[in-house]
């Protein structure tokens, strides 16, 4: 076992090298470099004439959905780029010996960079805006060399989106009155790519309600460490904060209060935000289990309702609650939903959630239409229910996403393109993928809740991956920064794990976060509670 002494070293030492994630190849010198006022960036792609150029006094774009496009991505990502350079003012302090002299002197001959040269080495896929995984080429190179010379080269707009990440995270600010932002690490060599072609964290504003601009800061640090999901456990058995303008009571009565709930443009601006960041926003609305906030609007479709004081016999957590399975008014519901809500949510993102864990059988003793809680009637009824909503989200053109129970719990059959979200253990990964399927990999037992931090084996260290997603904390670069400064009790060493079908390379790892209550408030009842943010 490692001493946590020893295991706070290990993760520090290479937050010192200013790089997060660790690039696949990292090589560099010790020659200082200074970015001169008049920054300019050019960008150009190959085989297309176009290009695009800007200094740091260019003005922000306007960029909407509608004209969105690789160049709108890059140009966006380059005033990001500026601003932080010249405006997050790190000194990295923390980073040498106490009273250390370890800034570049200031009285001496400077070299600096005046330009840097983006190449995109091919045109971005048709989907680059809402891409499956895998279908984005995110590797880049970037070199820095002691004359000041830049170069960033990639394969796609995304490429091009890390690179500049890096780009940021190789510059501080000088402490000197002269002012200036330097690079200590001349000649700079790095070539990266993703391991893992889906890196997400679910985010859980069902149980606590979270601002749009708080969900645009975590954003930001995904975009940071290099995340590309953000997965939106979007409502719950407790709250639905979702405005369906189809279905207004659904948010009017099922959202903690009338103001907590995100509207429809509230919605496409979160995952717009996330589109011009490389971040694909999914949402999910879990069913038929989680949905007893639907009863707040429509009593009639919901079977157990708070039951009390044996909620636990027919919830995982109250208040009690399950869509009726047998009803042609849930259908009806449910027909309204998807008809507003996915033609709205497809532009954005190639993926669905539809839920489907911890379905009680219990409940459906109460449920008027079944009245029963035997795995031979329920389930056919499950089959049902799932290819009714799978219907609507393939129609939308997505690729629909269900938690493991639907496969390994209650053996549905599932469409060859569903991803099955795997949360309770490793056996349950290899199960999903022995029976064909893609999984996405969230187990809940891999996640280091703050407090307290458990130590971990020599085995497991190599797998570490930090990760700090927090909303209100403002300074850009979370890659220089201590991983336990956290204002959320969020997921911090998380372990990278899937497996596709035929035990090939896994690319989807999901991370998902814990509740925040101390640990003597998770109840082992519900093990699935302990890995959700609220």
């Amino acid at each position: 076992m490692f001493p946590f002494p020893l295991l706070l070293l290990l993760l520090f030492a290479s937050l010192i090298s200013a790089l997060w994630p660790l690039p696949l190849a990292y090589e560099h010198g010790t020659s200082a470099v200074w970015i001169a006022n008049g920054l300019a960036f050019s960008y150009a792609i190959a085989n297309q004439t176009a290009s695009s150029s800007s200094s740091r006094n260019a003005t922000a774009s306007n960029v909407t959905l509608n004209t969105a496009s690789t160049y709108a991505i890059v140009q966006a990502a380059i005033q990001r780029a500026q601003d932080r350079l010249f405006n997050d003012n790190f000194v990295p302090w923390k980073f040498h010996p106490r009273n250390s002299d370890f800034e570049p002197a200031s009285n001496v001959s400077k070299t600096y960079i005046r330009s840097v040269t983006i190449q995109q080495n091919q045109t971005d896929s048709p989907a680059i805006l809402r891409p499956l995984a895998g279908q984005v080429n995110e590797r880049y190179t970037l070199s820095i060399t002691t004359s000041g010379v830049v170069l960033i080269t990639a394969l796609s707009s995304i490429g091009v989106l890390r690179a500049l990440e890096t780009f940021t995270q190789l510059f501080y600010k000088t402490s000197a009155s002269s002012g200036g932002v330097y690079c200590p690490y001349a000649p700079v060599r790095i070539i990266d790519a993703p391991k893992f072609a889906h890196r997400g964290l679910n985010m859980d504003v069902a149980r606590n309600y979270y601002a749009p601009s708080d969900i645009m800061h975590t954003i930001d640090a995904l975009a940071w460490n290099k995340f590309n999901r953000l997965h939106l456990h979007a409502t719950d058995a407790q709250s639905w904060p979702l405005d369906v303008p189809a279905l207004p009571n659904l948010s009017r009565k099922g959202a903690y209060r009338k103001d907590l709930s995100y509207s429809g443009r509230e919605l496409a601006q979160i995952q717009e935000y996330g589109m011009y960041r490389g971040v694909e926003v999914v949402v999910e609305i879990d069913m038929p289990g989680h949905t007893s906030a639907i009863a707040l609007a429509y009593p009639d479709l919901i079977s157990g309702y708070n039951v009390q004081p044996n909620w636990a016999n027919y919830a995982n957590e109250p208040p009690s609650g399950s869509l009726k399975l047998n009803s042609s008014a849930v259908y009806t519901f449910l027909h309204t939903l998807w008809v507003d809500l996915l033609p709205r949510l497809a532009p954005y993102s190639a993926y669905f959630h539809t839920g489907g864990d911890e379905v009680n059988a219990n409940v459906y003793k109460l449920d008027d239409t079944v009245r029963s809680n035997q795995s031979a009637i329920l389930q056919p009824l499950l089959q049902k229910f799932i290819d009714f909503n799978h219907g609507y989200v393939r129609a939308a053109g997505m690729v629909p996403i269900v938690w493991e129970e639907m496969l390994l719990d209650w053996n549905l059959t599932l469409g060859s393109d569903v991803i099955v979200q795997t949360w309770q253990s490793d056996e349950a990964l290899k199960e999903t993928v022995a029976k064909g399927h893609k999984v996405l990999a969230g187990n809940y037992n891999y996640w280091v809740y703050l407090p307290p931090i458990p130590l971990l084996t020599p085995k497991e260290l190599p797998l570490l991956t930090p990760v700090s997603t927090v909303p209100r904390l403002r300074p850009r670069r979370l890659a220089r920064l201590c991983p336990h400064s956290l204002q959320h009790s969020l997921p911090l060493l998380p372990l990278q794990r899937l497996l596709l079908p035929h035990q090939k390379l896994a690319p989807y790892l999901q991370l998902r976060s814990p509740l925040r209550r101390s640990p003597q408030q998770h109840a082992p009842r519900s093990r699935r509670r302990n890995s959700y943010l609220v």
